[in-house]
């Protein structure tokens, strides 16, 4: 079997924010959160998309 190397590439999204209802629908549906709520109460902002251009 022979595995072709595919490129993957993603737009950046540097600064963009949940839609304040959409955080407030998530967080009042799962009001003991979720790992990805977690995560990014947690880690938002921690990383840019342009750390890892070089990737």
């Amino acid at each position: 079997m022979q595995l072709s190397r595919c490129l993957l590439s993603l737009r950046p999204r540097s600064g963009e924010q949940v839609p304040p209802l959409t955080a407030q629908v998530a967080r009042a549906s799962n009001p003991g959160g979720t790992t990805a709520i977690w995560v990014r109460d947690r880690l938002a902002g921690l990383w840019r998309d342009e750390d890892f251009a070089d990737w």
